[in-house]
């Protein structure tokens, strides 16, 4: 009997293909958004998915930054903020073996990532938890991100 070749089973089978192909993740300086990268890095590496991660300032300079001398302390702290976060993140997708693109936006969190994900068609985005007591009153991050509905939102404690 002759052997078909379609059923060889000596190479290996692809993977699936029905998962998501592209994710955001949203960090800031938080541990939740950086539990949020890591379990981003995570889904990426066994999707073989692309990972987008963005870390929105507020687009308003505080006032203190309009200061000659107090200016430079406060756009200082605010760099080095950033900086640690993308090394976070880079550390993060580098242990999981995925590349990453890293975004540095400014303005509204839950506007800036709505706007990056439709803009790279993400299937979805990926954010820490509120860990401010603040969002009660405004809606968290996350509450606000599901009210677009074009896109999973996963929040991450």
């Amino acid at each position: 009997m002759p052997q078909n070749s379609s059923l060889d089973r000596s190479a290996p089978a692809a993977p699936p293909t029905d998962g998501p192909r592209l994710l955001v993740v949203g960090v800031d300086d938080s541990e939740t958004s950086f539990r949020a990268a890591a379990y981003a890095a995570g889904i990426a590496r066994r999707q073989g998915a692309r990972l987008i991660a963005a870390h929105v300032l507020p687009h308003c300079i505080p006032w203190a930054e309009w200061l000659p001398d107090a200016g430079l302390g406060a756009r200082a702290a605010r760099e080095e903020v950033a900086r640690e976060v993308r090394a976070h993140v880079e550390e993060a997708a580098a242990r999981a073996g995925v590349r990453l693109e890293f975004h540095e936006l400014y303005g509204d969190p839950c506007t800036e990532l709505a706007r990056l994900a439709d803009e790279q068609w993400a299937d979805a985005v990926l954010v820490g938890s509120s860990t401010r007591t603040g969002h009660r009153l405004a809606g968290s991050l996350a509450v606000r991100l599901v009210r677009h509905g074009r896109w999973p939102v996963t929040v991450v404690p």
